[in-house]
């Protein structure tokens, strides 16, 4: 009988071995899933932070820039600067705001898109806004103005009229300027006035003698 039950244990025990190692191999999965969860939290984290840096430098004003100063002439010229809502082709508008901050620089909407805008220098004698940060540019004629964004290299918003441009626009369609590539034209021969004529004055009679 002991001999039943010595082989018995024997035959059991191999059995009993491989239980024991193998119940610990469940207990891995959740290590290596904590392994490979930090790498995976670290990478999410490290995007939000550039985003958020992005956004935080988008959305800085540039009127709080104290780099941004400007000149008796560019508040001469803020002055003629159209503000308010102004339609544009295609049904879209821009709306121009002064700031509440500083005098001369004004955030520039269309859209969604917003803009922070100062006076700059023109050589054609045209009002120039523009924000150097976003790129965009805020260019308004006699007849008419245009958002531009440079760094998109397209226009935002194109034959935007304020009251007074399309006044003057009206009055060009009446009086169209003259081309600088048209000749001018001919002047007209003035008329000679009575008893002005280019004949010489008749000699005295001479005296006999």
């Amino acid at each position: 009988m002991k001999r039943i039950v010595l082989s018995a244990l024997v035959l059991a025990a191999p059995a009993l071995l491989l239980a024991q190692t193998a119940a610990p191999k469940p207990a891995s999965k959740p290590a290596a899933k904590a392994a490979t969860a930090q790498p995976e939290q670290a990478a999410k984290r490290a995007p939000i932070r550039r985003s958020a840096a992005k956004v935080v430098e988008e959305m800085t004003p540039i009127d709080d820039d104290p780099n941004v100063t400007l000149t008796p002439e560019d508040l001469e010229v803020a002055k003629r600067v159209y503000v308010g809502t102004i339609p544009c082709e295609l049904g879209a508008s821009v709306t121009i705001t002064p700031s509440d901050k500083r005098p001369g620089f004004f955030l520039v909407q269309t859209g969604k898109t917003r803009f922070r805008m100062h006076p700059v220098g023109s050589r054609t004698g045209a009002i120039r806004l523009e924000d150097g940060r976003a790129g965009a540019m805020w260019l308004q004629l006699g007849n008419k103005s245009m958002l531009m964004s440079q760094k998109q290299g397209q226009r935002l918003a194109d034959e935007c009229m304020s009251p007074a441009q399309l006044t003057f626009a009206d009055e060009m369609k009446k009086n169209p300027p003259v081309s600088i590539l048209e000749p001018l034209p001919a002047a007209k021969p003035v008329p000679a006035l009575a008893g002005t004529g280019s004949a010489q004055p008749a000699l005295p009679p001479a005296k006999a003698e």
